[in-house]
């Protein structure tokens, strides 16, 4: 299984408010929350990499208990007077899922930051690219210069194959079918494919923009008839 991992980090600001306590003994304050990526080198840059941020907050916000913002920093600022857990659920670009996190608001201090780390699973090769534009991607020091150099010089096949259905239905084969795919793109490759293949680890990466156009299409009706059985 191809994994990419990306840090982020969320960053919590809070303050007491003159207002009103609506819980005797406990400061109305109010906060905010924002979201940043770290890069390889641990610096803050725009999470770009999602689309959406959409906090789940205590039920006692009421309509304001789920609310969603579309772009970096995410920042959400709200008022209350108790702690509490939350769940973030940022939603990937290029169809990457969403991903929650649970993000504990509290007032110790006036400003905190906590860093997760978000794991994409098998991206596809739109989602791989935008993870390459923020930091490195496992298996590219093996090759990925050469590989998206190629890439960059190829033409989408001309017979109208769907590079994102391929991709998606041969993450949907079984197991069995699988091994004669990598069989096949072992004995079909060029020169220029781009693939590796780890076997301790039990993974097994190839960039289908690499592949020659006789490759695409064997893989492509391989699928059909796979999937239609």
């Amino acid at each position: 299984m191809n994994q990419v991992k990306r840090s982020i980090k969320i960053v919590t600001e809070q303050k007491t408010i003159d207002k009103p306590p609506v819980m005797e003994g406990y400061p109305m304050r109010k906060w905010n929350i924002q979201i940043f990526q770290l890069n390889e080198h641990g610096e803050e840059i725009p999470a770009t990499l999602f689309s959406k941020a959409t906090y789940v907050l205590h039920e006692s916000f009421g309509e304001r208990a789920r609310q969603t913002t579309s772009s970096p920093p995410f920042r959400i600022t709200e008022e209350g007077w108790g702690e509490f857990d939350m769940q973030i659920i940022l939603t990937a670009v290029e169809k990457g899922g969403d991903h929650t996190i649970v993000h504990d608001l509290n007032f110790q201090s006036n400003q905190y930051e906590a860093k997760h780390v978000v794991t994409f699973k098998n991206p596809k090769p739109n989602l791989l690219a935008v993870l390459r534009e923020t930091g490195p991607v496992p298996g590219d020091e093996n090759g990925r210069k050469k590989g998206e150099e190629s890439a960059k010089k190829r033409k989408r096949p001309e017979k109208g194959i769907n590079m994102d259905k391929l991709a998606e239905n041969l993450q949907r084969l079984h197991e069995d079918d699988l091994l004669q795919v990598v069989q096949m793109i072992h004995d079909h490759k060029s020169n220029d494919t781009y693939l590796k293949n780890d076997v301790d680890a039990g993974e097994f990466q190839v960039d289908l923009y690499t592949l020659p156009d006789n490759l695409l299409h064997m893989l492509s009706m391989f699928c059909d008839e796979r999937l239609m059985a």
